[in-house]
């Protein structure tokens, strides 16, 4: 895409930009209470394509702003939506343009609704069922989405979830072709912070994925890793990944969980500055179980849990307001 028509689109997207000051998110110079939802099957949920607007509008009631989307979708583990086609490239590393074109469509609805897009270019679960790029591959195809993405602002790009492979080329790929792109990477599972060196001096923006509870009280170890990073690094933090409720597998809880445990992970994560992500069970089983909403959507209404704490994350200014 050449420079004029970037500047075109960009300006036709209202050219809204998510951008960093020391540890803190603004959008256009302004204050952005960076709060996160799992999507990650968005791209690829043909309900979703249907109907974004009235969803983003339902997730902004809920004090959602952020959505984490995945653009690699094409595990083995049964998760709503996913194929082997679900992914924004193919195995050389070229991009499957037809969902390169439904992701600008998310983005641009995002935009029209002040809606940042973390988007996770690789993860784990494929790499582990044998669905593998090399170091080539993977920077052409982080290079080829840079230079299609380059006029959306609202968008971020997360190298892996809980992986680190060729993370340090891939940012470099990226920054190369779009310098100001804020890029992230979650290195590895439940309370692994950090990976390289290399990579954290790179990272824009750290988002672990923290300690859940077979370690500990989350809402207590979690926080606490949070402000680790947030004092040694100056940079803005996401508590990407926390402790969730539901099934077992798949790093879930192996004990009964409370929608006051993600409040008070949530308020005490407010509370030291940092930002966080809901996660939830929502996707995880399978289309027709009872865990997961018929739309194939994280529909903030579905269960009485969920609601609960989202409910509260909609009062964030009440109990923990942002500068």
């Amino acid at each position: 895409m050449c420079r004029l028509t970037s500047i075109l689109l960009a300006a036709t997207l209202g050219a809204a930009e998510l951008q960093i000051q020391q540890t803190r998110f603004y959008m256009d110079g302004r204050p952005f209470p960076y709060t996160g939802l799992s999507f990650f099957n968005a791209i690829y949920n043909p309900a979703f394509r249907q109907s974004e607007q009235p969803w983003l509008q339902k997730f902004r009631r809920y004090g959602i702003n952020v959505l984490r989307v995945w653009a690699q979708w094409d595990s083995q583990r049964g998760y709503v939506d996913t194929c082997p086609t679900c992914t924004l490239y193919r195995p050389d590393g070229s991009l499957r343009m037809d969902h390169v074109a439904r992701l600008k469509q998310i983005l641009q609805a995002a935009d029209q609704q002040g809606f940042v897009i973390e988007l996770t270019l690789f993860s784990q679960e494929s790499w582990h069922a044998g669905i593998r790029l090399d170091e080539k591959q993977s920077v052409a195809a982080a290079s080829a989405l840079a230079r299609e993405l380059a006029p959306f602002r609202n968008l971020t790009f997360q190298i892996w979830n809980e992986f680190s492979l060729h993370t340090v080329p891939v940012i470099q790929a990226i920054r190369k072709i779009d310098p100001k792109r804020l890029v992230t990477s979650s290195p590895g599972g439940a309370g692994v912070l950090l990976a390289s060196p290399a990579e954290s001096q790179l990272m824009d923006y750290f988002t672990p994925h923290t300690t859940r509870q077979r370690q500990g009280k989350p809402w207590e170890v979690g926080p606490a890793e949070l402000q680790y990073l947030l004092k040694r690094f100056r940079k803005p933090v996401v508590d990407d990944e926390p402790a969730r409720n539901g099934t077992a597998s798949f790093g879930g809880p192996g004990e009964q969980t409370y929608p006051p445990d993600h409040m008070l992970q949530i308020y005490k994560v407010w509370q030291i500055g940092a930002y966080t992500t809901y996660h939830h069970d929502m996707f995880q089983t399978g289309y027709g179980s009872k865990e997961v909403p018929p739309s194939g959507i994280p529909d903030p209404e579905f269960s009485p849990y969920h609601r609960a704490v989202l409910e509260f994350i909609a009062l964030q200014q009440r109990y923990a307001p942002q500068p």
